[in-house]
């Protein structure tokens, strides 16, 4: 097992974790804060999954691969400026960014390594970090292009 890799992962999700709940403080949006705290619960969850992997108290197996839905926004709209009045789309189109920058971390550090339970595992954490950067693309999809009641 790879400690030092496993350290920055987790110095990585404590990091995401208090991006997010930072910009929560930062915001006045109830919507935006309710959805970035979800977030922030779900870096802490890999945080503790990773000191639990490390620790060899749980193994890679504990984490399933989901399929991913990919729009792909957040690699073809810019991010926008952290700001106190932050419109609620803006937060998502932000926390997707976030996430597409962590998927990108994990999956190029799996590619460096070969076959076995450590890649499996950064693989597995990658796609979380695709999920749930599927999830606030969702939420931004919604929020900036709503459904009329024209369709």
């Amino acid at each position: 097992m790879n400690n030092t890799f496993l350290d920055l992962a987790i110095d990585r999700e404590i990091e995401a974790y208090n991006f997010y709940m930072d910009l929560y403080n930062r915001i006045s949006d109830n919507t935006a804060k309710d959805a970035l705290l979800w977030i922030a619960g779900e870096e802490k969850k890999h945080k503790e999954f990773l000191i639990n992997y490390k620790e060899g108290k749980i193994s890679s197996t504990a984490l399933k691969l989901t399929k991913v839905e990919e729009q792909k926004i957040a690699e073809h709209v810019a991010a926008p400026e952290i700001k106190p009045q932050m419109d609620t789309k803006d937060v998502y189109l932000t926390a997707a960014h976030r996430e597409l920058a962590s998927y990108n971390f994990y999956n190029d550090f799996a590619m460096m390594h070969t076959d076995g339970e450590l890649k499996e595992m950064i693989l597995k954490i990658a796609n979380q970090e695709l999920k749930h950067k599927e999830k606030v693309e969702y939420l931004y999809s919604n929020t900036a292009f709503p459904q009329t009641a024209g369709g």
